[in-house]
């Protein structure tokens, strides 16, 4: 069974997080999430004490992880790695084939149509079916992407996430974004610890536990080795960070 993971030196370790769900806790919608500033603190603290080895890595565009946490711009990865940004500043974007995301996201919206609650987010190059607003549509919204899925192209895939679903390049995940991380300064050289709370984050998991890092879950929607009950824990956890040489 998993248990409270040992809280490593901060100055041997780079941290990678998840937001929504870790750092977060879930709203009817993403725009209505709310980064308090004891949070802000922390983040700047942290960004200290590992220098600047911290990176936030989330299914939303780094444009949006931005605005939640501006005045604050940390390295980070977006849309499940297909987008990054290095502790430098400089942006890591690929050039996605997007046109048959269209005929996806009519068909999608088509079908969708009767599920009043269930909506759309279009990523540029992914697709995300929300449904938080209506979990008991959940069956019917998953039937729907599951059929238009059966179409897609071998370079596009389903993820599925809490109360979302999204259809994204396959090319690029969690994983990606982290082993790209790892290759660079500062976090080069450092034990990794990635912290998810869905099974979006099964990449990321997967990558830390190939370079011997920590792999910790949130919640119950996780296999991992070490879990943390919920976000306010997952910040009492980082805390106790600080306070390691």
């Amino acid at each position: 069974m998993p248990s409270a993971p040992p809280v490593p030196s901060a100055s041997e370790c780079c941290l990678f997080l998840d937001i929504d769900g870790t750092l977060l806790d879930f709203a009817p919608t993403p725009d209505e999430v709310f980064v308090d500033e004891p949070l802000r603190q922390l983040l700047r603290a942290l960004d200290r004490k590992c220098a600047g080895a911290i990176a936030l890595v989330s299914g939303r565009c780094i444009v949006e992880i931005d605005e939640l946490f501006e005045p604050i711009y940390l390295a980070a990865a977006g849309i499940h790695g297909c987008e990054r940004r290095d502790a430098l500043g400089h942006w890591r974007r690929e050039h996605f084939e997007t046109e048959g995301l269209n005929g996806i996201r009519t068909r999608l919206a088509t079908q969708l149509e009767p599920l009043e609650g269930v909506w759309i987010e279009d990523k540029g190059c992914a697709l995300a079916v929300h449904f938080r607003l209506v979990p008991q549509s959940g069956r019917a919204v998953h039937d729907t992407v599951a059929s238009v899925g059966s179409q897609l192209p071998a370079s596009l895939q389903i993820l599925e996430g809490d109360c979302v679903i999204e259809i994204k390049p396959r090319a690029y995940n969690k994983a990606t974004a982290i082993e790209s991380f790892m290759r660079e300064a500062p976090f080069a050289g450092r034990t990794p610890v990635f912290i998810g709370d869905d099974h979006s984050d099964q990449d990321g998991f997967d990558a830390v536990r190939r370079m011997q890092g920590l792999a910790i879950g949130v919640g119950q929607r996780t296999a991992t080795e070490w879990t943390l009950p919920d976000p306010p824990a997952v910040r009492r956890w980082l805390e106790t960070l600080l306070l390691q040489v």
